[in-house]
């Protein structure tokens, strides 16, 4: 979801039929329809030339960013290059696109709504630029087990699915309240809820704070986490920044606890800059991905295919 260079992460999709080339009107207008049409899944030119050689990325403080740099190194992509923006921007430019069967390559992590969204396909990585499976973990500040325990003792516990975790990002996607969305999501699974916080006792007013990062992803886990805390006693304080801030944070004392520790690639560095002021409570999520994405119409399976 390390995330440093050059980076990223929200409704319904409605797919749009392409042009027509044989039904008459204006030569010169159909002739262009259908290139475009052949340009979007890589029929009459490559890639590169269809998309100008840009790969839409996200904040440059991501971790996926500087693997991104790396797949171009590794797949002797010199002509490309990363536009670096928001998570939000680059979700903006993939539906633009995507309404109109064009031809884009975003970085992409799940998980994420927009694959609930679109129909999209990561690229295969046969040099391994953004490694294997990752995991999500719940990295809490040093001293935290034995100032909290409680609301320790829940976190250990969390553990959850990409399935789980998508119906909330995508009523959040929808309009939902980032907090209604949340306790939708825990009435519907109070089962699994009760697992995290089974045998742990209410407390009277204790704060805990969490720090996140604006992805999706994160801003579905820490406003469910508040809200399961809360339930239990606790005063939740929620901070947002940026990931290097997150981890300084915890590392520092200053917050308690983030639930995006996406290891062991993507937050690699922060990790091992602050190794050992951090205390690694546990993962909460297995098997996600960090890559390259496509919509499924493009006719592209690899990165090595980006290479003319």
């Amino acid at each position: 979801m390390s995330f440093k260079k050059k980076v990223l992460g929200f409704s319904s999709v409605a797919l749009l039929a392409v042009g027509l080339a044989a039904c008459g009107g204006d030569k010169n207008e159909d002739t262009s329809k259908t290139d475009g049409d052949k340009d979007a899944t890589g029929a009459t030119e490559s890639i590169g030339k269809a998309v100008d050689y840009k790969i839409t990325g996200i904040d440059p403080g991501a971790g996926i960013m500087e693997a991104t740099d790396r797949a171009l190194e590794d797949y002797n992509l010199e002509k490309w290059d990363v536009v670096t923006g928001s998570g939000a921007a680059m979700t903006a430019a993939l539906k633009k696109a995507y309404d109109k069967e064009e031809p884009i390559i975003v970085t992409g992590w799940s998980p994420h709504w927009k694959f609930a969204k679109y129909d999209l396909k990561y690229l295969e990585d046969p040099e391994g630029s953004y490694g294997g499976a990752e995991e999500i973990h719940t990295i809490g500040r040093l001293g935290l087990e034995e100032d909290l325990p409680e609301a320790y003792q829940v976190l250990k516990n969390f553990h959850w699915t990409e399935e789980d975790m998508a119906e909330i990002m995508v009523e959040i996607i929808d309009g939902e309240d980032p907090k209604v969305a949340a306790q939708n999501w825990i009435d519907a699974n109070e089962d699994k809820v009760a697992e995290w916080t089974d045998g742990v006792e209410k407390v009277d007013g204790d704060t805990i704070k969490f720090v996140y990062v604006a992805w999706d992803s994160t801003v579905a886990s820490t406003n469910m986490m508040a809200l399961v805390l809360e339930d239990l006693g606790y005063k939740v304080e929620m901070s947002q920044v940026e990931a290097g801030p997150m981890y300084t944070a915890v590392a520092d004392g200053s917050a308690d606890v983030l639930l995006a520790g996406w290891l062991p690639i993507t937050h690699a560095t922060y990790m091992e800059k602050f190794e050992d002021k951090l205390d690694d409570i546990g993962v909460s999520m297995e098997d996600v991905k960090i890559g390259l994405v496509v919509p499924t119409y493009m006719e592209i399976d690899s990165i090595e295919d980006l290479k003319e």
